[in-house]
């Protein structure tokens, strides 16, 4: 960006306008799907916003290739997660399953702070989401981490580090100066931190619903960052 918190209009191709309107659609019809706990509805759409928002950033007009295909990588290991989460029981063991989403989101973080490099980062603001992201693991993390710990002692270190990279994700959207980009990372964040806390401390009403809303807008915050690179 040209300077921290740019907010020129983003430049998007109609094509790419019209399928970021699917992307939201499907995802708003997904959000009612878990609401009413419809899973076969969510089975398909909750895959689905993610082929949408895919197809967003190749419709988008970017300058050069190396950003598109980081964004796009992310985009198709956090589908992989999404089916890793979603899998029935009688599918793969949900320990299993769990680990596989856990690794595939891990990758998707890496490939999305890659992404957020190439974009542009400065210094000073990356310092202010360093403290942001160290906030973010004293506070939610940690009690996460140790709540992983006491379910089942493998799950410490894989969880561990799968809270170190989402706050290297959200250090570095604070470092690139793009407000629809910073506020998507935090919202992903703040959906992983959901799924940490009532996986293994405790649930609360309506939980799965708040975890899609905010994966869903955040994934859509990351990619609107990018368009800023058109």
């Amino acid at each position: 960006p040209d300077h921290p918190f740019d907010v020129r209009t983003i430049p998007m191709t109609a094509v790419a306008g019209a399928l970021l309107a699917l992307t939201l659609l499907i995802a708003l019809a997904d959000w009612v799907a878990v609401a009413v706990d419809r899973r076969p509805l969510e089975y398909v759409l909750k895959p689905a916003t993610m082929v949408a928002l895919g197809a967003v950033v190749l419709a988008l007009d970017l300058p050069g290739g190396q950003l598109r295909w980081w964004y796009l990588a992310a985009i198709i290991l956090s589908l992989a997660g999404d089916v890793f989460l979603m899998l029935p029981e009688s599918a793969m063991d949900p320990e299993l399953s769990f680990v596989a989403g856990l690794g595939s989101f891990l990758v998707a973080h890496v490939l999305y702070v890659v992404g957020m490099v190439l974009l542009g980062v400065s210094g000073g603001w990356l310092v202010i989401g360093t403290v942001a992201a160290v906030l973010v693991i004293v506070t939610v993390g940690r009690r996460v981490i140790a709540g992983a710990r006491a379910t089942d002692r493998r799950l410490f270190a894989p969880v561990m580090a799968y809270v170190v990279v989402i706050a290297v994700m959200i250090a570095t959207s604070f470092g690139t100066g793009i407000i629809v980009g910073i506020v998507g990372a935090l919202l992903f964040g703040f959906s992983d931190s959901v799924i940490g806390w009532t996986r293994f401390l405790r649930d609360f009403p309506h939980s799965r619903v708040v975890v899609m809303v905010t994966y869903h807008l955040g994934q859509v915050g990351l990619v609107l960052a990018l368009a800023t690179a058109g």
